[in-house]
Parts: structure tokens; sequence; C-alpha cells
């Protein structure tokens, strides 16, 4: 049986085949596969959104992976583990207030005495504010354990289209897998909450039915006690059962925000630049590089090589420091080597210089003062090694002189 996925409404020939195979199947359980499918598998989209798309989404849009159930569970827990506390000391208060109004219940007229109302709020404040405040604290810590630090208002900007009601994809939200995983949810919710009020009460099934018996204090004190038992072991659970929850909105965030093959290469392309910009730049460098280092080589007063592949021109004057006028490796450095010959600047080898002046100094930079034995070390052998060529030189012209004074006596 071949059934088509990708397309919205479900093809008339996949039903007819589905009642050929399944004809004492009830047409009310004859739910279509394509209900179930993924939104961003029917567009192509299969692969795992990016870094720079997540980012985005947080940044722009206010998208993130949140599980409503942590907070809600930690704004339940918190303030019922501090009621467990506070209810004697709430207790007490709610008792004074009653005992204030009552006391002075022909002596105040709410009409004319306003400080009935400023009094009233002040003991509600009392009651109920350390609550109020641990309820807040816990679903902003909730909040920020999930998502951390974010601000965008695209969230709380009004959108009517939210409003517009789409019953063609009704069914497909209800069966799809967030829709079937929340039901699951639901059910394993009211299993819990259910099972968790019948134990507690079953536990003391005679105390609350001899309760006809006892006393208001003693009914009020165990009711209490077994409510706020209750109301702290479903909190318990339910934390618990919002970690699976939060893995799982994790999971559907990611899948729903999938990306297709040709939006990864966009972004790519977004994100580093048009391939042939980058090629022109980089064709654009090489070439100041080259002008650079035609002017820059022929004027320096050494060159440390590795020997092959790295090259460091130093450019040396009287009372000045050494300084770095060209460097490169591989190709540069044998265009460097290539015009130190050419122009007959020195050249020394000594690999750690060379690879640390590179790594270390920029072009343009004075030498360290690290590096000043090792330097003056080359600058007085290239300085030998000058001095002789110019004496060589002076020689060789002195020879070329005398035979041309010789020649001109023979002729």
């Amino acid at each position: 049986m071949t059934i088509r996925t990708g397309h919205w409404p479900p093809a008339p020939e996949t039903g007819a085949i589905i009642r050929e195979r399944f004809p004492a199947l009830p047409a009310a359980a004859r739910i279509h596969l394509q209900w179930f499918s993924d939104d961003a598998e029917a567009e192509g989209k299969t692969e795992q959104p990016t870094d720079y798309k997540l980012r985005k989404l947080r940044e722009d849009e206010g998208q993130v992976p949140k599980s409503q159930e942590v907070g809600s569970a930690a704004t339940l827990l918190l303030p019922a583990i501090l009621l467990l506390f506070l209810a004697p000391h709430m207790l007490r208060t709610f008792l004074e207030m009653i005992r204030f109004f009552l006391t002075r219940v022909t002596e105040l007229d709410p009409t004319q005495d306003a400080i009935i109302v400023g009094v009233f709020f002040n003991y509600m404040a009392r009651i109920l504010l350390p609550m109020f405040a641990v309820a807040v604290v816990a679903a902003l810590v909730s909040n920020y354990v999930q998502v951390g630090v974010m601000f965008a208002t695209k969230p709380i900007t009004p959108d009517f289209t939210k409003i517009v009601p789409r019953f063609g994809q009704f069914f497909k939200r209800i069966f799809s897998a967030e829709g079937v995983f929340n039901f699951a949810k639901s059910i394993i919710k009211m299993i819990l909450i259910g099972g968790v009020a019948y134990t507690f009460i079953r536990l003391d099934f005679e105390r609350l039915v001899n309760l006809q018996r006892a006393g208001l204090w003693q009914g009020l004190t165990l009711i209490s006690g077994i409510a706020i038992r209750m109301l702290i072991t479903c909190s318990v659970l339910l934390m618990l059962l919002s970690i699976p929850d939060f893995l799982f909105q994790r999971w559907r965030f990611k899948e729903r925000n999938k990306m297709s093959r040709d939006e990864i290469k966009r972004e790519m392309k977004q994100a580093e630049g048009d391939p042939q910009i980058k090629h022109r730049i980089k064709s654009r460098f090489r070439d100041l590089l080259k002008q650079n280092l035609a002017t820059a080589v022929p004027k320096a007063s050494v060159v440390i090589t590795n020997p092959t592949h790295y090259a460091v021109a130093l450019e040396y004057h009287d009372g000045s420091l050494p300084m770095v006028t060209a460097k490169g490796t591989d190709n540069i450095a044998a265009q460097i080597r290539r015009l130190a010959e050419e122009n007959g600047v020195p050249m020394v080898e000594n690999k750690p210089l060379a690879r640390s002046l590179y790594n270390n100094v920029d072009i343009g930079s004075y030498i360290p003062q690290e590096y000043y034995t090792v330097i003056i070390t080359i600058l007085v052998k290239v300085h030998h090694l000058n001095e002789r060529r110019k004496r060589d030189a002076a020689a060789k012209a002195a020879m070329n002189a005398r035979m041309a004074e010789q020649d001109k006596e023979i002729a």
C-alpha cells in the first residue's frame, strides 16, 4: 500500500485504498498517516538548524525551546514548601484580622473611615505577599534556567492572524507528535494527581470518617495536613514530569526549525560572503602584498630564512632598532628569497628565529628585547659580510681599471 506524504489534503485514492484493505475498520478510526507527518520533512527540510539560525530565532523572533511544565511545577512546589512553614503564622495573622474587625464592627463605618481599607490590605499583604514573592521568583528562575537572559518584543506583538481558525489543520495538529505527547502528558498528570489523592485519603480514611466527633481545631489540623502533603507530593511529581517535557520541547523545537540544504548554502553565503567576491579580495590582497614585497625587500638589511617555509626581512639603520618590513610562508617566503637574491640582500638561515619572528612580530614593528642578542650577532655577521663584499668589489674594480689601462697601452 502506497500512501503519499508531503501533501495535504490526503489524496482521494489513498482513502479508497484504506477502505479496500480494511473494510471492517470503523470510519472514525481511519486516520490518515499524513496527520502524523512533520511539516519540515514534508517541505524537504531534513538538516538540523545551524547555530546562526538558532541565534536569529532567539534574538529576532524570541523563539526558544521552553517547557511550560517546568515553570508551572516550580511555581507550585516552592510556594507549597513555604506554606508548610508559614501556615501557622498565616493562620495567626488571619485570626488577628478577624478579631480586629469583629471587635470594631460597631465603631467603624466603612463608608466614612478610609482606614479600614488600609488595615485590610495590610493584613492581606502580610498573609499573601510572601507566597506571591516566592511564586514570582520561582517563575523567573525556572525561565532563566531554561533560556537564560532574553528580551524580545515580537512574541508580545499583537498578531491577529493567529486567531483566525484554520480548520484544515485541526486534525493534523491533534494527531501530530506534539499533540499526542501533550495528550499522553495530560493523562499521566491526571493519573498521578488522582493516585496521590487516593493514597493520602486512603491512609487517613478512618480519621476522616471520625471527624464528626472531633473538634473544630482537630478537624482543621487534619484536613490541612493532608492537603499540604498532597500538594507537595503532587508538585514534586509534576517537577519530575517536566524533565521529559523539557527534553521533548527541545527536540521538537529543532525538528520544527529544520533547514533544507539550499537554506544552509544560502546561509553560508550570507555568513561568509560570496565566493567570487572573496576570490577577488584575495587576489587584490596578493597584488598589494607583491607590491609591498617589491618595495620592502630590496631595502632590507637582512632576510632570516627557515630556509624554505619562513622568510622574514629586517631593516636596520644606525641609531634605530631593527624592524620587520616583510614576512611570509611558503610561496611568499620563496618570493622574498628571490627578491633578496636579485637585489643582493644577505640571507641568514636560522629556523627558530625565523619561525618566532613570523609568529610574534607584525610587519612594521620593532624587534622585541628578547631577540636583541641573536639579532645583533646576525647584524654583526652581515656587517662583516657587507664590508668584505665592498672590499672585494673595490679590489675587482681596481683590477678592472688596471686591465683597462694595460689594454690602452697595448693598443
